[in-house]
């Protein structure tokens, strides 16, 4: 009885096979591979609802098209541009008093310090003295006129002398011709003429005399405004000020002195605004001559100073369009996010390293991020080809290793809280981002930070099935 009976059995389950089968509608025909990768219900679901994302630090990248092959990247760090640090110096040597505080941020025309400094009163003397100089051969030129103008009427006196005596005696001459005249009289009239002759003579000479020593003065006040000059505009220089607001008068009251005979100190400004980076000496310190004191630098002045491979310039060229990103490939912690981005144009430097065979490249970010500060190490971004087609990729960062298996965790496009573990069918990578071949569409978000958690969750050769708590912890089995 027992074996007719289970035959019965096996034999009413074939015939509710055969109708299942008849009643079971013709095969649709095969799905595309995105669409089918999307209607397909994964079972390599793992849970991360919110709670567990905060507590394991769970962020997600997005898959975006990029030129993965195209890419090189090259390692550097920040450097301010040369014009933006300015040392200031004592210009003579003295007894120095700071007036800023490192890290103050000062404007152009702030005081940074002053210098009570001997020499300065050695200028003073020395412009004073040229001043004196000047002003005393200027009195003696102008009196060269009035005395020309006195001889050149004793000359035109004498000249007329010389006419009346040239005309007497010619008179006189007629008159002997004649019979007549006295010879006493000739006489007188030649030696009047011979004495006006030689008072001419000697008020051209001293004429001449007069005309030398105009000159002569002459020289040695242009002389004397030239060491004038010279002592003003170095002065100008000591002081940063120009020589009219050195020589303007003090004060608004008539014949006041001129400003530079009251300064006593010296007061350097800041020329152009910035940040005081560094204080090198103590307040009321003496200090030699071009002893350094204050450095002010301008923090938003920044290059990225990189070093590229010798054997990369048959693509590196100048012009370029680069990308500076931290070095760092996460979106969480405190470490700068890896969106956090600059741009600019690549400059190659004038020469490389031998040794190294590395060539220096420079680029002047369009626009600075806030975690960009001198010697901050980044990375260079360079796409060496913007027109060949560009590959869907993934931050390397996201792809964990179970074993030698490469493995992604895609968040489910169905369900926020969960991400659907996948082998990942990888390509090219560049050192910071990874080509992926199949399993993911554009747009479509991969766990980040927090996949070597969700790896050893779900790792055969580590732990297998479980799920998480709140807190983050992992355990094995079920609730």
């Amino acid at each position: 009885m027992f074996l007719p009976k289970r035959l019965s059995i096996v034999a009413l389950t074939a015939v509710t096979l055969v109708l299942a089968a008849c009643d079971r509608p013709a095969a649709e025909p095969a799905m595309e591979p995105h669409t089918a990768a999307s209607a397909a219900a994964p079972t390599n679901r793992i849970a991360i609802p919110p709670a567990v994302r905060s507590n394991l630090g769970i962020t997600f990248a997005i898959a975006q098209r990029r030129h993965v092959q195209e890419t090189l990247l090259a390692p550097g760090r920040f450097e301010y541009q040369p014009t933006a640090t300015r040392s200031y110096r004592t210009m003579l040597p003295g007894r120095v008093d700071i007036l800023v505080e490192q890290f103050e941020r000062v404007k152009k025309g702030t005081p940074l310090y002053r210098i009570d400094a001997p020499a300065w009163r050695d200028m003073q003397q020395a412009i004073a003295k040229a001043n004196t100089t000047v002003v005393s051969l200027r009195a003696t030129a102008s009196a060269f006129g009035p005395l020309l103008q006195a001889h050149e009427r004793h000359e035109a006196i004498l000249k007329d002398n010389i006419v009346i005596w040239n005309a007497r005696i010619e008179q006189l001459e007629a008159l002997r011709e004649a019979g007549g005249g006295r010879l006493s009289e000739f006489t007188t009239a030649q030696t009047s003429l011979a004495s006006a002759q030689a008072d001419l003579a000697s008020a051209q000479e001293k004429d001449a005399e007069l005309l030398a020593s105009r000159l002569q003065t002459e020289a040695a006040m242009q002389a004397a405004k030239a060491e004038q000059s010279l002592a003003l505009d170095a002065a100008a220089a000591v002081l940063g000020l120009d020589v009219d607001a050195l020589i303007a008068p003090s004060s608004n009251v008539s014949d006041a002195p001129p400003t530079w005979r009251f300064i006593k100190t010296i007061e350097v400004k800041a020329t152009a605004p910035g940040v005081v980076e560094s204080i090198d000496l103590t307040p009321g310190a003496w200090a030699d001559a071009q002893a350094p004191v204050v450095t002010v630098v301008q923090p938003d002045r920044l290059r990225f100073h990189a070093s590229g491979l010798q054997s990369d310039l048959g693509v590196l060229r100048n012009g370029l369009a680069v990308t500076i990103v931290p070095p760092t490939p996460t979106l969480t912690g405190t470490a700068v996010p890896m969106d956090s981005v600059m741009h600019g144009t690549l400059a190659l430097g004038l020469s490389g390293d031998p040794d190294k065979r590395t060539v220096d490249l420079y680029v002047t970010p369009d626009e600075l991020t806030s975690w960009a500060r001198a010697g901050v190490s980044a990375q260079l971004e360079i796409v060496t080809n913007s027109t060949a087609a560009q590959e869907l990729s993934i931050p390397l960062a996201a792809v964990q290793r179970d074993g030698l298996t490469p493995v992604i965790f895609r968040r489910a496009p169905d369900n926020p809280s969960e991400a659907i573990r996948m082998e990942a069918d990888l390509g090219m990578d560049d050192g910071r981002w990874v080509a992926v071949l199949s399993g993911l569409r554009d747009d479509d978000e991969v766990v980040l930070d927090g996949g070597f958690q969700l790896m050893l969750a779900t790792s055969g050769s580590i732990q297998k099935g479980g799920h998480f708590h709140s807190d983050g912890t992992f355990h094995e089995g079920e609730h």
